[in-house]
């Protein structure tokens, strides 16, 4: 007996995405946390994933990582876009600490924040409010790396009035040569940045969902509220925003590399993000489930050793 076998009849039947096949998920799931290594077809020959004993390893392993993205473009005299996500957010700290220790100048980088909480308009909070994105960065990013920061110029942040200039900018830097690189969290939902699965209805192809590059208002999943109550907002769902503006898949799918990150765990054994994990790695390429399409481009994935599971029933 689960949800699969009493899910007709019950509160949940139409909650989640119309076109999402839970049966699908469920078999994506392998009893043997290391069956997780298994390179699976739709993997890009330049992807892998790598896993970290516990957050904190997470963290600097992540950061390491976006640092020596940095570097690298930096010592190659090459622009670097990067769109950033306001979560995970503890591998900054690192990025800031190998930065600084290596005199690595943020000059050439161009950031593009992928999200922020709106309403249907697309307008957002203030830039200083505590709970906007841009604040989150200037606090975590921006500000610590002090004279090696990103020009506050070359700083982009998905408000109403910037998030629809990102594609005309982002084009214009990587025909100048510039690498783009996306840094990605995955939501319960398998959003990537608000990018929502129930959108994937609204297009008759793939091929059309993948041509759109941003939305203001977007309207949020309720699992994606839940999840940001619990992981952002202390358990407030009251202070959780509906909608958020988001950059599209025409961005997340397309990265000449993409550095994604998993730490989901909430202590005691609990956690929210195993499931999402498997299914990225396994589920086929799908519109309906947009972090699908991650392992299809050259990047790397971090998880932490929990997400892996075994994911069976352990009554907190």
């Amino acid at each position: 007996m689960d949800l699969l076998t009493t899910l007709k009849g019950s509160m949940l039947e139409s909650f989640f995405p119309a076109a999402w096949d839970l049966a699908a998920w469920d078999a994506c799931v392998s009893d043997d946390p290391k069956a997780i290594f298994e390179r699976q077809p739709k993997w890009h020959k330049d992807f892998s994933i790598r896993m970290a004993a516990n957050v904190a390893d997470f963290d600097v392993m992540l950061g390491h990582e976006l640092a020596m993205e940095i570097r690298r473009t930096h010592e190659a005299r090459r622009k670097l876009a990067l769109i950033l996500p306001v979560g995970p957010m503890g591998m900054y700290r690192w990025t800031v600490y190998f930065l600084r220790e290596w005199s690595i100048s943020c000059n050439h980088v161009w950031g593009f924040n992928m999200d922020e909480w709106s309403d249907a308009e697309g307008n957002t909070l203030p830039g200083n409010h505590p709970g906007a994105f841009q604040h989150a960065m200037e606090t975590a990013f921006y500000g610590p790396l002090e004279s090696l920061t990103v020009p506050s110029r070359q700083r982009f942040f998905a408000t109403r009035s910037l998030l629809p200039e990102y594609p005309e900018r982002i084009d214009s830097l990587r025909r100048e040569g510039a690498r783009l690189v996306v840094v990605y969290g995955i939501g319960r939902a398998c959003h990537i940045a608000f990018w929502e699965p129930h959108f994937g209805m609204e297009f008759p192809a793939d091929e059309d969902w993948r041509k759109q590059t941003h939305r203001l208002g977007a309207r949020l999943h309720p699992l994606t509220i839940e999840q940001n109550a619990l992981t952002s907002f202390k358990s407030r769902t009251t202070l959780v925003p509906a909608f958020a503006n988001t950059i599209g898949p025409a961005f997340f799918t397309n990265a000449d590399y993409a550095i994604g990150g998993a730490d989901g765990e909430l202590g005691r054994g609990m956690q929210w993000q195993g499931l999402s994990l498997w299914v990225t790695l396994r589920h086929p390429l799908s519109r309906h489930v947009p972090s699908t399409w991650m392992p299809a481009q050259p990047g790397v994935l971090f998880f932490t050793k929990e997400l892996a599971g075994p994911l069976v029933p352990e009554v907190n």
